[in-house]
């Protein structure tokens, strides 16, 4: 399809605007967050400044920041400063990696987990104690301290110091402090399980999907893992029915899944969770080795994303609740203007400046990917050690302020002209791993791709009414998700 040339913009009538066909529709953004869809005559009587005071589309141009003569400022400004309050905070998000031991064998392990009877590879107490009293020097108000591992039930003293250290902590800091326990749950007991619950812990778990899919993917040399995953679901479920925390699950996409989106959804519904996250693979570890048995293309993933997400929207309009969570953030910034911090998904990026991943051996990454990219004999990322180096030493570091540098949009050659830019973010780690580069090499950036083709299918599905019903319903709760694998 031919597209039409840009007509004249009346400079001095027409605020600042980034724009994006969609369709027969122009789609424009601005810096403020704030969107408009225009038929393709009325773009071209914006553009010309043709839109008069008594035009109905007037108004919400003008409250929206896109008439440069009715452009409100002071309120505009706000509206982003509002959006961006995280920027102010510090770290919230504290990735603890208690043992790199493991009993499963995951075909694209990106953690490059060891066996479980290797020694070397769990996290000291004394290590912990350290760590504990540097994730408390952050200012944020809101701290979030995650386990990972590994398998972090592994080293289950080290986990049940960390959680004991950190509630006493607290009640002299007074912070908004959550526990986060990531974990394949094959190590869980009733005994731990009672000790989580009463601290008020979150328990997030992997489920790729049906038994057949899951236990393909993630090999459990004890058994059956998905027949594990669901017996604890389901009584961990009964147990926090009513409370704040509880247990949440993640998929992660292989090649197997593509085959089967409507019956991944089925899965987590059948099961009551609140939603899934249909997570891309990433070549970190054992899944750049297992690429070829276990990728796939950003045009692949996206496909399968499309189909998923259809089968979602179909079964709210069945009068069912639930939610993708990528998805769920997008329709947040998109409709509300709010940004949840979604770490992997915000301008600039959390590396460092939201997010900090602590090994077992007290070295510290400005995040979990680059805590993976270590394992891969890369130790470009890291910025420090627990108990060597200060808080302000380690949040400074010159790898911290180039990757802050790297992941904002508006200097990014491609982004900063791209309407997508003020819901959007990169990955700079990610970038330097597959393209050598902490800038993105847009043309051939594979997660811009994917995020370019989720935001275009979210706009056209908000044009029907009854979807974009759906789609708001998923934002009346924060939208933020920490919990990653």
């Amino acid at each position: 399809m031919k597209v039409p040339a840009m007509p004249a913009v009346e400079v001095d009538k027409v605020g600042m605007f980034r724009s994006r066909r969609l369709g027969k529709k122009v789609l424009l953004t601005n810096d403020f967050g704030h969107h408009v869809i225009l038929g393709e005559a009325d773009f071209t009587r914006f553009l010309a400044g043709k839109i008069g005071a008594k035009d109905p589309l007037h108004k919400d141009l003008r409250a929206k920041g896109f008439v440069r003569d009715f452009m409100d400022f002071e309120s505009l400004m706000q509206t982003w400063k509002k959006s961006r309050g995280f920027l102010w905070h510090g770290p919230a998000l504290h990735i603890i990696v208690v043992t790199l031991r493991c009993n499963h064998r995951c075909v694209y392990c990106q953690t490059s987990s060891v066996d479980m009877d290797r020694a070397g590879f769990d996290m000291t107490e004394e290590t912990a104690r350290k760590v504990v009293d540097l994730v408390f020097e952050s200012p944020s108000p809101a701290l979030t301290i995650e386990f990972q591992g590994g398998e972090p039930l592994a080293n289950w003293p080290v986990v049940r110091f960390v959680v004991e250290y950190a509630l006493q902590k607290n009640k002299t800091r007074g912070r908004k402090l959550w526990l986060n326990l990531v974990t394949n749950l094959t190590l869980m007991d009733d005994e731990k399980l009672d000790f989580l619950l009463t601290s008020g812990v979150n328990i997030c778990t992997s489920l790729d999907g049906p038994a057949a899919l899951h236990d393909a993917n993630r090999v459990y040399l004890g058994g059956a893992s998905h027949a594990t995953v669901v017996e604890w679901w389901k009584k961990i479920k009964k147990k926090t029915r009513g409370k704040t925390f509880g247990i949440d699950a993640l998929m992660t996409t292989t090649r197997r899944s593509l085959a089967c989106p409507e019956e991944i959804i089925d899965e987590y519904v059948g099961l009551g969770a609140r939603g899934v996250y249909l997570r891309q693979l990433a070549p970190y570890g054992l899944a750049q080795k297992t690429w070829d048995a276990v990728g796939y293309t950003p045009q692949e993933y996206l496909e399968f994303y499309r189909k998923a997400l259809d089968h979602i929207i179909g079964i709210n309009l069945k009068r069912k609740s639930f939610f993708e969570y990528a998805a769920r953030v997008f329709i947040t910034k998109i409709l509300r203007n709010e940004d949840p911090n979604f770490l992997d998904m915000r301008s600039p990026c959390g590396a460092g400046i939201g997010q900090m991943a602590y090994n077992y051996d007290g070295r510290i990454y400005t995040c979990d990917e680059a805590r993976m990219l270590s394992r891969m004999d890369n130790e470009t990322f890291c910025i420090g050690a627990a108990g060597t180096d200060g808080y302000a030493q380690i949040v400074n570091h010159p790898t911290v302020r180039a990757i802050a540098t790297a992941s904002c949009l508006d200097v990014q050659a491609e982004c900063s002209g791209c309407a997508y830019l003020p819901f959007c973010g990169i990955c700079p780690v990610e970038n330097y791993f597959l393209q050598g580069d902490l800038f993105p090499r847009t043309p051939m950036n594979g997660r811009c791709f994917v995020n370019k083709g989720i935001q275009d299918y979210l706009f056209e599905k908000l044009q029907d009414r009854q979807v974009r019903k759906v789609l708001k319903s998923w934002t009346r709760v924060p939208a933020s998700l920490y919990v990653r694998e």
